[in-house]
């Protein structure tokens, strides 16, 4: 059928707005997400299905399978889902490892430096817990548990073995087995303890290039609590191991303590992770 002049315009303006639209959208897309890479927001499903729990030195007497707590919760307020993670149930003691891991989305090559971000929510304290990255095969956690990590954050309140008292300072590696507290640029000094019941924004930028290059170790930023703005908060923090290979797995490790000295059940609430490559300090979220 021949169609008249108009009518051929008009189609290929429908065709071009068409075209348009759907570039438009893409470019939408693209903008909204602005580099980000979700790892998990915890709103699909009611299980942690891309999730692996061990409990991988389990000491409870009398004995309980499975005894860490590891499950989806909804805030009643505002229907937010996240996870929530602790090493036992109240006035269980002797979960010493509780792990929980799964793979990264993207690898972390040898070389490149990626943002990681992430929400965090102390349930309350006493709380001894530990999450980060892993360049360890998930056969391997169980069996390097905390030396499985490379970048590492660590939530605790417990006596050191020194006799030393934590205060709840979140903290970073500053060498292997070596913590150091987060500091407020505005003091000079560490940073208040956790809030209980706060949300707090991490951008932890990790850069996985060798030890030659500058590389193993990792930045971290915050936002939440007595940080009203984004602030950096530790700079040069050291990978654990150093093994210099590409980073594969997200972990988080806790632990009950020794039935002669517990540490307390605290749990930790985790929500909104997603990783970025470079260093990039904006808001998946928003």
């Amino acid at each position: 059928m021949r169609c008249s002049m108009t009518k051929c315009t008009f189609g290929v303006l429908v065709l071009l707005c068409g075209v348009a639209c759907a570039n438009t959208s893409i470019n939408d897309t693209e903008d909204s997400q602005n580099g980000w890479v979700l790892v998990d927001d915890f709103e699909n499903g009611s299980i942690l299905e891309q999730w692996t729990n061990i409990d991988a030195q389990n000491e409870t007497d009398p004995y309980i399978p499975n005894p860490q707590v590891s499950e989806i919760r909804s805030d009643p307020e505002t229907g937010n889902r996240y996870m929530l993670r602790k090493p036992a149930a109240e006035g269980v003691v002797g979960n010493r490892k509780a792990l929980g891991f799964m793979s990264l989305p993207v690898p972390i090559q040898v070389g490149e430096t990626y943002t990681l971000y992430i929400r965090i929510n102390v349930e309350y304290f006493p709380n001894n817990q530990s999450f980060g990255l892993s360049n360890v095969s998930a056969s391997e956690i169980a069996n390097q548990n905390y030396d499985a990590f490379e970048p590492m954050i660590r939530i605790t309140d417990k006596h050191e073995s020194d006799g030393y008292k934590n205060d709840g300072t979140l903290m970073v590696l500053s060498g292997y087995k070596t913590y150091s507290k987060i500091i407020n640029p505005a003091t000079g000094k560490p940073a208040r303890p956790l809030e209980a019941g706060q949300w707090y924004e991490l951008w932890c930028v990790v850069n996985n290039a060798s030890i030659e290059a500058g590389g193993q170790r990792y930045d971290l930023y915050i936002r939440g609590g007595e940080f009203v703005k984004q602030q950096s908060v530790f700079s040069g923090a050291q990978f654990r191991m150093q093994r210099t290979l590409p980073l594969i797995m997200l972990m988080t490790i806790s632990n009950t303590g020794p039935h002669n000295a517990p540490y307390g059940n605290g749990g930790v609430r985790y929500d909104d992770i997603y990783m970025a490559l470079g260093r990039k300090l904006s808001s998946p979220l928003y």
